[in-house]
């Protein structure tokens, strides 16, 4: 994804403008610029986590639990 397209349309900028006011409209179209551009960092940065631990019948219930969990 481009930097250019990290943000709003100018449509959609327009709408938030018109019905919430230039300065709030403004405000979260840039607040959604940079979440997006930061969730772009995120994903560049994110890394593959490799299992330390051999045999998994030997954790914890509740941390082998964990480990299932996905966020």
């Amino acid at each position: 994804m481009k930097k250019d397209d990290l943000g709003l349309s100018y449509s959609a900028r327009k709408a938030l403008t018109v019905h919430l006011g230039e300065a709030a409209g403004n405000e979260i179209a840039t607040l959604i610029q940079r979440m997006a551009a930061q969730i772009e960092e995120l994903k560049k940065s994110k890394v593959s986590v490799t299992q330390v631990i051999p045999n998994q019948s030997k954790i914890d219930p509740v941390l082998q639990a964990l480990e299932n969990e996905s966020f």
